[in-house]
């Protein structure tokens, strides 16, 4: 059974770039597109509000924005 994405399209998310991740890239992030299976990961298309681009993240870096 394929499971389902966990965040949605407009949800406020935590991003965390891991610890190999750029400095800054952590924090508050809005789901823009939901991304089809990598592995066995969803994966999402996010972006900042003080950022011109989008990028891509896989679930285990997102969590739910406190």
């Amino acid at each position: 059974m394929l499971k389902a994405h966990k965040y949605s399209v407009g949800q406020t998310v935590r991003y965390t770039s891991g610890p190999f991740g750029r400095f800054g890239a952590s924090g508050s992030f809005k789901v823009i597109k939901l991304l089809p299976l990598e592995g066995d990961e969803h994966q999402y298309r996010i972006k900042s509000a003080g950022e011109a681009f989008e990028r891509v993240a896989k679930e285990s870096q997102l969590d739910r924005d406190r």
